[in-house]
């Protein structure tokens, strides 16, 4: 019975097999005379495949970014400071100061602004010129905490110093991250010998980890 249902199936299916490609023959036929193009049916395979490489092309962006830190932007302001300095060399002496925001206080200073100070310090290190780190004290601290040779309390630190140029800058909050504004400023003279600005993702910006300590316990600074 079985055998007989499907050799009186089988003309018909051939049957709509020569229909459907009559169909489609005609088909093709009148969009060719109305001067229209038959679409093809889409690709699945070939679209998975854009899907899939779109996917990782996003991955390896995001793995990218979150491998720049602080210092691959501070690297690049250095470079445009470079560019257009003057006065200073090998030989010259220079400091770097923490960097402020432009509308608060000048005698204060964030995390990021002590970051890109010791930033700016190892890619001016890198460029040949001469950084004198002026919080190194004349001595080894010793205590049960740590041994400590820098310093914030001038008290501690000589009250000369031998520098004649210091690197400094402002910070202003822009929408998406932080403008940085950097420049080389002569201690007698006041005059700008080299300046340049850049831009730091606020991503980059809430990596950096705040850390303070009650009583005697070393906590982190949780990010809003």
């Amino acid at each position: 019975m079985k055998n007989y249902l499907y050799i009186l199936l089988l003309p018909l299916s051939v049957g709509c097999a020569n229909m459907m490609s009559s169909w489609d023959t005609s088909t093709q036929q009148v969009l060719e005379e109305s001067g229209q193009r038959s679409v093809n049916a889409p690709n699945a395979s070939k679209d998975a495949f854009q899907s899939r490489n779109a996917i990782l092309n996003t991955a390896s962006q995001m793995a990218n970014m979150s491998r720049k830190n602080i210092n691959h932007y501070v690297r690049g302001i250095m470079q445009d400071m470079v560019e257009n300095l003057q006065y200073v060399n090998a030989k010259t002496p220079l400091a770097v100061s923490s960097f402020v925001y432009l509308d608060d206080n000048y005698d204060q200073a964030t995390l990021l602004g002590n970051q890109l100070s010791e930033s700016f310090m190892h890619e001016l290190h890198k460029f040949g010129v001469a950084v004198v780190d002026f919080k190194t004290t004349d001595y080894m601290r010793v205590t049960p905490d740590g041994d400590f040779v820098f310093s914030r309390d001038y008290l501690e630190l000589n009250e000369t110093q031998n520098f004649q140029y210091v690197l400094a800058g402002t910070l202003v909050n822009h929408q998406g991250g932080v403008l940085v504004n950097a420049r080389i400023v002569g201690i007698n003279s006041k005059a700008v010998v080299g300046s340049a600005q850049g831009f730091i993702p606020q991503s980059v910006v809430d990596a950096l980890g705040n850390s303070y300590r009650t009583d005697g316990i070393l906590l982190k600074k949780a990010s809003n």
